[in-house]
């Protein structure tokens, strides 16, 4: 049976029992990293408990000393429980009525403060969790902007994001997911920006996950709230950046944050938010809008570029006369399709292996793959150099897609329509997309469609995902997010 259903037991009176509560539950005294502080307080006894680690140890000294001190100043007759709470110097003190949420608070990183005579503890939030300081993440570099990015402290993470946004009306909903693990998981949204009933529908999803922990924070959250299957392509956003999930809460969108996890879920987004930049609106409007041009050429590329050749060496019929050249210029012994499939294979093999490899040697392995086997395949007539060429091209386009889910997803695409091509040539080309084409007009995140503007057409929305515009021009809101205020400025007369 859940902790949800389990009855609430009330801090007892006796701080004995409340110590063998935690003895019994919690394993104070077997764990070396749950603590007790014993204290004597007008000659009754005041317990601390807390684990080490998660709890900044000055801060306990200090309330410790001024709880001491109380023995030198006050009298005997005093309310010892009133003394206790004001003698607490801290901003965050919450009293608190039962043993579960005790257990919760210590386990979270607070102390707990239980007074002998009292069925009510203080918990103090002095939370210092182990983490690193904000840094520019590696996987959405820009030339200029700023170089803070979340970490794995959620409380550092919210407040990095109200730094951007100091509006009365950010919400920072905080909710706890995992039996076991208790995960903080935080709803951020603007209250009279955001979707109610979007709001409300994530609010749910949270509050029904019931599993025991979620070491795999947001991707486990997001499997819950979205319930992917086996669609490849993803549903939500991540992002790393504080700036990007600030821009997408003042349109409309809601944030959602999990401790130890860097990133945050963007909710909802379609295939289109997925190739967005941080750097496109770093840049004015013309050379945002080329470089958005030219990461739609590179996306575009990374599925329909080694499909086509195929389809062009298979049939060369289909060639005009000025490009008759296209096509491999020498023969081998292997199939040109499974030259294209060993070979897209072998990139994602060094991509993975750079993943794995220090950083000190990632960049020699790189040039030993590219150079030394690239060339040698060659050499020994394994490939062809025009698919060494295509496959690279390929490869360039999908480390152009911001997303890297997005880019796994294409590749997987490309494949299959390079296994259709081989199969059964034009018509499986013309298939092959159309099939792609309505499969990804029939997804829908969390009831948004996946191509929106472009399938519902909506010319408004169109002309922005083309043309990166202005700040001043961009006046409404995406109406995808029904956001309840559309207007970003003022309407103008």
């Amino acid at each position: 049976m859940s902790r949800s259903n389990e009855q609430k037991w009330p801090i007892p009176e006796s701080v004995a029992e409340t110590e063998n509560y935690m003895k019994q539950r919690v394993g104070l005294g077997v764990s070396f990293d749950l603590g007790v502080r014993k204290l004597k307080i007008l000659k009754k006894d005041v317990h601390f408990y807390y684990v080490n680690g998660l709890c900044d140890t000055l801060f306990i000294m200090e309330l410790v000393e001024q709880l001491v001190e109380i023995n030198d100043h006050e009298k005997l007759s005093a309310d010892i429980f009133k003394v206790v709470e004001n003698r607490l110097v801290h901003q965050s003190v919450q009293p608190i009525k039962t043993l579960d949420e005790l257990v919760d608070l210590v386990l979270s990183g607070l102390i707990v403060v239980v007074v002998e005579g009292s069925n009510v503890a203080l918990a103090v939030d002095v939370r210092s969790y182990p983490g690193r300081t904000p840094a520019e993440p590696d996987t959405e570099k820009v030339i200029r902007g700023s170089r803070d990015g979340y970490v794995e402290n959620i409380i550092m993470n919210t407040g990095l994001t109200r730094r951007r946004i100091r509006d009365e009306r950010l919400r920072f909903e905080m909710l706890k997911v995992g039996e076991r693990s208790k995960t903080d998981v935080s709803l951020c949204y603007i209250e009279d920006i955001a979707d109610p009933d979007l709001v409300n529908i994530l609010r749910k999803e949270l509050k029904g996950i019931e599993i025991d922990g979620i070491p795999m924070a947001d991707k486990t959250i997001e499997e819950f709230i979205v319930k992917q299957g086996w669609n490849p392509f993803p549903l939500v956003r991540y992002t790393e950046r504080a700036d990007v999930a600030a821009a997408h809460i003042l349109e409309g969108h809601v944030v959602i944050f999990v401790d130890t996890s860097p990133s945050v879920i963007i909710a909802p987004t379609t295939y289109f938010h997925h190739i967005q930049h941080a750097e496109e609106f770093r840049e004015s409007p013309t050379s945002g809008t080329f470089l958005r041009w030219s990461r739609f050429l590179g996306v575009i590329a990374s599925i329909f570029l080694l499909p086509l050749w195929l389809l062009f060496v298979l049939e060369p019929s289909l060639l005009p006369e000025a490009i008759a050249f296209v096509g491999p210029n020498e023969q081998t012994n292997i199939p040109i399709v499974l030259q294209i499939i060993l070979a897209d294979f072998g990139l994602e093999f060094l991509k993975i292996a750079a993943i794995h490899t220090p950083t000190p040697l990632s960049t020699a392995m790189g040039l030993i793959a590219a150079v030394l086997i690239g060339q040698i395949a060659i050499d020994v007539g394994l490939f062809v150099p025009e698919v060494i060429l295509y496959v690279a091209v390929a490869g360039i386009g999908s480390f152009t897609t911001p997303s890297y889910e997005l880019s796994v997803a294409n590749k997987i695409a490309r494949l299959s329509l390079v296994i259709l091509v081989s199969i059964f040539h034009t018509p499986g080309f013309i298939i092959g997309s159309t099939l792609l084409f309505l499969f990804l007009v029939n997804i829908r995140a969390l009831n948004i469609p996946y191509l929106w503007p472009f399938l519902p057409f909506e010319p408004k929305g169109f002309m922005q995902i083309v043309i990166r515009r202005a700040f001043p021009g961009s006046i409404l809101r995406p109406s995808i997010v029904h956001p309840r205020n559309r207007y970003r400025q003022p309407p103008k007369d």
